[in-house]
């Protein structure tokens, strides 16, 4: 089988190659220059003389800094570190993340300031591309020190420790290894620290929710134009003046979104006999338009953190500098995260209110969305379920950055707590698909009750699509299956059911009733 490489060096890593590694069997690559590079910062370590302390390469870590390390005793401390500091507890990280912090790993040390070997480099893509992912736990980091105990977890392998997945089974690395022909890594001065100093996990997990809120805001304008015309909804909020005079770009990308979704609607060409209607459809380029902004922010952070060098102490060769500094502090993946938690969870917030307008019983739709409410319950519980998890993400959205317990003895005294924003961030986003899934078969269930009229061709589209996973619900049955299927049909991609609209089609909903 051939195989596509990425190859890491210096160039910038964005976010479709980073969503490509996740979606397609890519594998990984450095390049010449970066080779180079690693070289020649391990060349330049190795031939340092004299008695001057270097953090980590001659002495102890965090308050054992002032300790001298005898230079016999270098590879003993470096397995040392690796195994102490392995202290990870909770939840397997998934599989997708370790991928990431493998990749997001290597393309730090291609730049050539960490001081690793060369051979340490070529096995960490070993595991990446022939799929043997280390055991790593969601618990142990500060998100300062670099995330210590998961990256720990995950470099374990490289000397025989530790526990790996290969082929979905969890395995000891040592037979693996064994199974593989691969020796183990003799770690050198310095590489310990530099395999496990890092901001790695916080950025994978980051990276790896940034590609799904990608997609699942997509996703939120479209589910939220087919509940804009499932509930009758006037087009008027989506005209551009009304985005023009307060011109956040979110707000104008969302109402040109929904405004592209609803072209060609039959629902929105008719008059209405509201004035207005309710925030969470009136308001949706504002709210959906917000979180894009915080979306565009938070990506900004993250793009600059995957593609910088997060150990310490970095080394610079050329000019014969060896500096301590604070690289692996996860401060800014910290505040992004919990500014993206935030975000996020406003976008099922609002899902949901729509949801419970939906089942409202108002514009001609029946109570509960069933056609003998009292008999049938309906859509009455799911709409429970859709509640009960905004409380849940409103409970995870309370900032881990504003956190810090001093550690070390008092040498790392202020830390990110980067690491709970990254994992609490990652429930949410699952938490706001299920509520977009809810909101989807709501709103499919709405629209049933408008017929003859339609909606615009793209929405029907997307209607017929979920009815061939989901049937029109006449009478009550069990609705768990029905919205597993609903979650599983937004992993599709919303392109297939976004057409080019023109123009002159997108302002047709102004000026041609019905």
């Amino acid at each position: 089988m051939s195989y596509n490489y990425l190859p890491l060096d210096e160039r910038w890593l964005g976010i479709d190659q980073v969503d490509w590694l996740l979606a397609y069997q890519q594998r990984i690559s450095i390049t010449f220059g970066a080779h180079e590079r690693i070289r020649h910062c391990r060349e330049y370590l190795d031939g340092l003389t004299g008695s001057e302390l270097f953090y980590g390469i001659n002495t102890g870590f965090g308050f054992l800094q002032n300790v001298r390390i005898d230079p016999g005793q270098t590879e003993a401390l470096q397995y040392n570190l690796l195994k102490s500091h392995a202290c990870g507890m909770g939840e397997v990280v998934p599989e997708p993340i370790v991928r990431l912090m493998l990749a997001f790993k290597i393309k730090s040390l291609s730049y050539g300031h960490s001081g690793v070997q060369i051979d340490t480099v070529k096995r960490l893509l070993d595991f990446y591309n022939e799929d043997v992912l280390p055991v790593v736990y969601t618990q142990g980091s500060l998100g300062a020190s670099g995330d210590l105990a998961p990256l720990s977890h995950l470099c374990l392998p490289l000397i025989g420790l530790g526990e790996v997945f290969v082929d979905g089974r969890r395995r000891l690395s040592s037979d693996v290894l064994r199974e593989k022909g691969w020796s183990p890594i003799r770690l050198r001065s310095k590489e310990g620290l530099a395999l496990i100093n890092g901001t790695q996990f916080m950025s994978a997990y980051g990276m790896y929710i940034l590609t799904r809120a990608r997609h699942l805001l997509r996703w939120a304008d479209l589910i939220a134009s087919l509940s804009w015309d499932a509930f009758d909804c006037s087009p008027e909020p989506l005209h551009p003046a009304i985005h023009a005079i307060r011109p956040h770009s979110g707000q104008i990308a969302t109402a040109q979104a929904l405004r592209e979704h609803l072209a060609g609607s039959e629902l929105a060409y008719r008059s209405k006999a509201q004035v207005q209607d309710p925030y969470s459809f009136r308001c949706i380029p504002q709210v959906h338009g917000a979180t894009a902004g915080v979306f565009d922010h938070v990506l900004g952070v993250f793009l600059t953190e995957i593609n910088s060098v997060t150990d310490n102490p970095n080394i610079f060769p050329d000019e014969d500098l060896i500096l301590s500094g604070g690289n692996f502090h996860g401060q800014p993946l910290a505040l992004a995260l919990d500014y993206l938690a935030i975000a996020l969870s406003e976008l099922a917030s609002i899902s949901e209110r729509r949801v419970f307008q939906l089942l409202s019983g108002q514009r001609g739709l029946p109570l509960f969305l069933v056609k003998n409410p009292g008999l049938h319950s309906g859509f009455m519980i799911p709409q429970y379920t859709a509640a009960g998890i905004v409380s849940e993400n409103k409970q995870l959205c309370t900032p881990a950055s504003v956190d810090s317990i001093t550690s070390s003895n008092g040498q790392e005294d202020h830390v990110s707590m980067g690491a709970g924003a990254a994992t609490k961030c990652y429930r949410i986003l699952h938490n706001v698909e299920r509520v977009l899934a809810i909101e989807l078969m709501s709103a499919a269930q709405a629209l049933e009750f408008r017929r003859p009229l339609h909606s615009s061709p793209r929405l029907e589209r997307l209607h017929s699509a979920f009815r061939e996973v989901v049937s029109f619900n006449d009478a009550d049955r069990v609705l768990h299956d029905d919205m597993m299927e609903a979650v599983r049909f937004l992993q599709r991609p919303v392109e297939a059911f976004t057409e080019a609209v023109s123009a002159q089609e997108t302002f047709s909903i102004y000026n041609s009733p019905v």
